[in-house]
């Protein structure tokens, strides 16, 4: 659910009760991983994990107004939601990420092309999250957008 919170802290806020606290924890998850040359962002109405304009001034090709996205972390109506656009781009991310989510998790994973659902706040495999969250630097992800994505 797209949200008009301009920063993390009022995205969280706006959650509901049941949601703030595992929402946290797998914020904490992707920060802790993540390429700190990636900046936290509001990004299309949900937290985002972007490539800031100083690295990348060209911006996303869709809009080039907004930064290079790369993750989202969004609170959905029914679940919680991570976006991650290296599973889309790469081929090898994605089968990765099948492969070891039955590790991790007994329920039966439930994505689209780049989103991961999470319908019970208890099963989140923050540990496979955070090896996700690790898997590209930002330098890795612009080559990978570069050559796949933008045309």
């Amino acid at each position: 659910m797209k949200s008009t919170a301009s920063t993390s802290t009022e995205y969280i806020a706006q959650l509901a009760e049941d949601r703030k606290a595992p929402f946290q924890k797998l914020r904490h998850t992707i920060l802790v991983h993540l390429d700190p040359k990636f900046q936290e962002c509001i990004n299309y109405g949900v937290l985002g994990y972007v490539v800031p304009f100083t690295i990348y001034p060209d911006g996303y090709h869709c809009n080039p107004k907004l930064p290079l996205p790369f993750m989202n972390l969004a609170s959905q109506k029914n679940f919680i939601a991570v976006y991650h656009l290296g599973m889309y781009a790469k081929k090898e991310i994605l089968d990765w990420f099948v492969a070891e989510y039955p590790k991790h998790c007994k329920t039966k994973l439930d994505m689209g092309k780049s989103c991961i659902r999470f319908k019970k706040m208890e099963d989140i495999p923050h540990e496979l999250i955070g090896q996700l969250a690790a898997k590209l630097s930002v330098d890795a992800w612009i080559a990978i957008y570069e050559s796949q994505i933008k045309k």
